[in-house]
């Protein structure tokens, strides 16, 4: 398995859920890494190299408290990607 950053699917996943509430303006790949990359640098990683100590800290995030962590760090990411996107926007479509 080798060492694993647990943090990054649970925040992937959540990624997921949070577009559903909140429309983010650009939508591209470019600017869903700016948002996690973001994220996970003011979320602590959670190393661990096996599937069980990955299921482990998966259930840590289940806690309702951590998730809206999580939510409100996607928040204020996703602000921050739309005011300073690292493209240009192509208006015409």
């Amino acid at each position: 398995m080798g060492l694993v950053n647990a943090v990054e699917a649970i925040v992937s996943n959540l990624y997921e859920e949070f577009q559903k509430s909140y429309e983010i303006k650009c939508g591209c790949q470019h600017c869903k890494e700016d948002i996690l990359a973001l994220v996970l640098n003011r979320i602590p990683p959670k190393y661990t190299s096996s599937e069980k100590g990955q299921l482990y800290i998966k259930t840590l995030y289940l806690n309702p408290q951590l998730q809206s962590d999580v939510m409100r760090e996607l928040m204020r990411a996703a602000l921050i990607v739309e005011h300073n996107q690292n493209h240009v926007v192509n208006e015409g479509g």
